[in-house]
């Protein structure tokens, strides 16, 4: 399985909470829980992305495989793409350009 080195991680992290944080709770939403109210990104792998969700005064961790291949940083990218289009697609919202 494909690892990625801290720093990838670490910056895909802070992109995606400080620039899609509202991505992050569409794929929550879609995929876990419709209920959660916040969701933050804590980590990932080759093979999925992770959050942690508020819903209810509780949180929870919520994992999220990926929907391509996911190999090289690159990839990473695509995938996160991928899920905020299908899970805008599963909630009837409307996805925004790229």
């Amino acid at each position: 399985m494909t690892t990625f080195d801290d720093s990838v991680v670490q910056a895909v992290l802070t992109h995606m909470n400080d620039d899609h944080a509202d991505d992050s709770l569409l794929i929550v939403r879609a995929f876990a829980d419709p209920q959660a109210i916040t969701a933050t990104m804590v980590g990932l792998d080759a093979t999925a992305g992770r959050w942690t969700a508020e819903v209810e005064d509780t949180t929870t961790a919520v994992e999220v495989p990926w929907p391509i291949e996911v190999t090289e940083r690159a990839d990473l990218r695509k995938a996160v793409v991928v899920l905020y289009e299908q899970a805008c697609e599963r909630l009837g919202v409307e996805p925004r350009g790229h």
